[in-house]
């Protein structure tokens, strides 16, 4: 089905310019007297943590199954409309024109999605999970790989890209309030989609980029970024979710459970499958499959679990504080907004999903359909001296964030080799272990002391 791309317009401007018009999921009589109906998606291809309500739910085609099954028994043809996004804020703005039944979005998206839908008498519900860290690192701040830049303090003054509004903006939020900086008017904010940003940074037209997955990934990966902020340094449960509205859900709630039934089966075979699914989500996508994997693998920065864990629901109400400070919603009623009846009903009888699990140094060698996984930093660098490595991943001391081994900081200690995302989280560590030797040293250095 080809994809449509729709020019992202303010999402109050879009939803009042379309209010009037039919609502997605249409139906038309056929010559015989049968019916089809098409049932429009709203998804972002390059956002890899909803790829189980999106790029790779789409590619496995389990949604159109579901649906042909349902059309067997009540007569019905089903279609399915796929709408690829760069950000949420255009699907929201489509959804309360009326134009999509479900979409997929970040947190705090998901809060402009119910305070829009509202305001707009065209309520919508978040209904599953799709990716989530309990920490906040799906989120980073990275800046240009020969920058002086070595902390968030270091972000005084200077030009930041970020799209507003967004979870990665929600995150340089709160980072720089941690660090004593007004996110107001501490720094030039600029409001930019992801693109334009990482264009932005390579140019040198700004100081630093804060972005969602897979982009601070995706720009160190190919060496035109370097970490500088972990948004797990935050400690906050970040996570993207499936929103649906309201009058779809209830007059088509058998589909919907069909979707959230086929998203279950995507991600278990993310799970079952990690290499074959981040090969096929880099394929639809155009991103390095080493990048996906990174958050996507078995011990991926996202753990994907559909359930509306509490956890995640109290983070949401954490979040509404952040976007009242700027303008961008009044209150919102996360209870009223979540809606658990229609996951419940699709995941009757099914196991529940284990909670997220520690990361651990893993290592995908070229030509391997399966990753090997490591108890220690140093052992996964002694196994891939040598080896022919497509990959190598390590989680941050600290935090957990899974990285590039080439792209971490690393500090010896001792026997011990760490592996830190950020320079400042690497300092931070040596400067509190001073007794015990630790000192940072280079990627290459760390791969001789393991051997």
């Amino acid at each position: 089905m080809r994809t449509t791309r729709t020019k992202a317009l303010a999402p109050t401007a879009l939803a009042l310019l379309l209010a009037p018009l039919a609502t997605a999921c249409t139906g038309s009589a056929g010559a015989a007297g049968s019916t089809t109906v098409t049932v429009t998606v709203g998804y972002q291809s390059k956002t890899i943590n909803t790829v189980t309500a999106g790029t790779l739910l789409r590619s496995l085609g389990y949604f159109e199954e579901e649906l042909a099954a349902r059309g067997r028994k009540d007569g019905i043809t089903y279609k399915v409309d796929w709408q690829d996004y760069a950000t949420g804020a255009p699907i929201t703005a489509q959804m309360t024109a009326g134009k999509i039944d479900i979409g997929s979005m970040g947190d705090f998206p998901l809060l402009i999605n119910a305070a829009r839908g509202k305001e707009l008498k065209q309520p919508t519900h978040l209904v599953s999970v799709t990716g989530y860290n309990l920490r906040g690192g799906l989120n980073t701040v990275v800046t240009a790989p020969d920058s002086k830049l070595e902390s968030l303090a270091d972000l005084r003054g200077r030009k930041v890209s970020t799209s507003v509004g967004s979870a990665a903006d929600g995150t340089l939020v709160r980072a720089l309030q941690r660090a004593g900086i007004d996110p107001s008017g501490g720094i030039e904010k600029l409001n930019q989609q992801p693109s334009v940003g990482a264009s932005a940074l390579q140019a040198g037209s700004v100081d630093a980029l804060s972005q969602f997955v897979a982009w601070p990934g995706q720009l160190a990966y190919e060496g035109r970024a370097k970490a500088l902020y972990d948004g797990a340094e935050l400690n906050l449960p970040t996570f993207h979710g499936v929103t649906v509205r309201e009058k779809f859900a209830k007059e088509r709630a058998g589909v919907l459970d069909d979707f959230l039934r086929a998203q279950r089966r995507a991600t278990d075979h993310l799970r079952t499958e990690p290499v074959a699914a981040a090969e096929s989500v880099a394929k639809e996508t155009g991103l390095p499959a080493e990048v996906v994997y990174l958050y996507n693998g078995a011990n991926g920065i996202a753990t994907f679990d559909p359930a509306l864990r509490p956890e995640l629901i109290d983070a949401l109400k954490q979040d509404v504080p952040v976007l009242k400070d700027a303008k961008l919603v009044g209150d919102v009623d996360v209870d009223a907004f979540v809606d658990p009846e229609p996951l419940a009903r699709a995941a009757a009888g099914t196991a529940e999903y284990p909670k997220a699990v520690a990361a651990r140094p893993e290592l995908w060698l070229k030509g391997q359909a399966r990753t090997q996984s490591f108890d220690s930093p140093r052992e996964l660098l002694k196994a891939a001296r040598g080896a022919d490595v497509r990959a190598a991943y390590v989680p941050d001391a600290v935090t957990g964030t899974l990285w590039f081994a080439d792209k971490a900081v690393w500090v010896a200690e001792g026997p011990e080799l760490r592996a830190f995302v950020t320079p400042a989280g690497a300092k931070a560590y040596v400067a509190a272990h001073q007794g015990s030797g630790a000192r940072i040293v280079s990627f290459a250095e760390a791969g001789t002391l393991a051997s």
